[in-house]
């Protein structure tokens, strides 16, 4: 989402974008984009996880293509097989080549019995980045992390919210009767990919403790992935819904009063910033977005990242203080209004610019 939207507001600033991702022959075709060219190319379904795919390796195509018609940037948003081989075919035709790193991939690995291989990840991010002239993180924090990591030439590339599309004046009483929710009953909501990575069992944990103190709680989860259908066996007293356009994800969000975040490998945490701009009572662990834009106490409360149980002890306090949780949603929107992708996008063409050397006419952002 966060490169799609990079990907058009560049295209508005009148630069030439072409975007190449692998291929879904899965997904219904929809109209092109006005804004960027799109290519698609070759991919595979990540393993147990098939909503997800890789792209392969393309430097042979990619570089026909770019002998044809030479992009004055290449900039790789993934650093997979296809992302990988983008750099090498850019670096051999000597076209700048940026990337960003927006995943934390070899994080990932202990959610996926993958543990031993966590090394052998980072070595290959490292690498991977390291051959961009600059790579982009979405925190100032993370690019300190990286940088003691040994990933070079850093710079950030923040997250921009649509506080027009995320708003507190889309609630919907319709939608919260959907849920069994009265005027007064307090809806808290997830929204996100359904997977290990995302601390699910501390979500229901949560969830759980926000039931027992306030039986009034709804609890609503929007989202797809591999663990939502064992946990809609497991919890069938939340309402599992699916994914949405982003307009009526907005709905949903704005439909609700708290969100728990309890995820530890986001790179930012887009859902905690969209939370605020719709005006929930938000808990999270404090670093990412949530270091950035969370005043404990006063729009939302942020935990140390090493406490579990102060995370489910938050949530629970928002659920049971009425007075608080309305005080803190007073003033969640107002932390992330500055925060526009104009703004964001700007700062970001600017760098580009720097690394091109020239005022760029084409560039390409490669997902891999």
């Amino acid at each position: 989402m966060t490169f799609g939207v990079i990907a058009r507001e560049l295209g508005r600033r009148g630069h030439a974008v072409t975007v190449y991702h692998p291929r879904r022959d899965d997904l219904p075709g929809g109209a092109p984009s006005p804004e960027f060219a799109e290519v698609a190319l070759p991919g595979v379904p990540i393993p147990g996880y098939g909503l997800l795919r890789f792209g392969l390796p393309a430097g042979r195509r990619l570089k026909k293509l770019w002998r044809e018609e030479r992009p004055d940037l290449v900039h790789v948003a993934t650093e997979g097989p296809l992302g990988a081989s983008a750099i090498s075919a850019a670096r051999a035709l000597g076209v700048p080549v940026t990337s960003s790193f927006h995943t934390n991939f070899h994080a990932y690995t202990r959610h996926y019995r993958l543990g031993p291989l966590q090394g052998l990840m980072l070595a290959w991010l490292r690498r991977v980045h390291n051959r961009t002239r600059r790579t982009f993180a979405p925190t100032a924090e993370l690019c300190a992390e990286l940088a003691a990591l040994g990933f070079r030439d850093l710079a950030v590339l923040s997250r921009g919210v649509d506080t027009w599309q995320f708003h507190p004046a889309r609630r919907s009483l319709a939608l919260r009767a959907k849920w069994g929710a009265g005027p007064d009953d307090p809806v808290v909501i997830h929204v996100g990919r359904v997977a290990a990575e995302k601390n699910y069992p501390l979500v229901f944990q949560a969830f759980s403790a926000m039931r027992a103190a306030n039986p009034r709680c709804r609890f609503v989860l929007a989202g797809e992935g591999p663990l939502k259908a064992a946990l809609t066996r497991a919890y069938p007293w939340c309402i599992f819904e699916g994914v949405f356009s982003r307009e009526e994800i907005g709905r949903h969000y704005a439909s609700a009063d708290i969100y728990v975040h309890a995820s530890l490998t986001e790179t930012f945490g887009n859902v905690l910033t969209e939370a605020l701009a719709s005006g929930l009572a938000v808990a999270g662990f404090d670093y990412a977005a949530a270091r950035q834009f969370v005043r404990h106490g006063e729009n939302g409360l942020a935990v140390p990242c090493d406490r579990p149980d102060a995370l489910i002890e938050a949530a629970v306090l928002l659920a049971s203080d009425d007075l608080l949780r309305a005080q803190v949603r007073l003033l969640a929107r107002a932390a992330v209004e500055p925060q526009s992708w104009d703004h964001v996008i700007a700062r970001f063409e600017s760098d580009l610019i720097a690394v091109a050397g020239t005022p760029p006419t084409v560039l390409v952002p490669a997902l891999a």
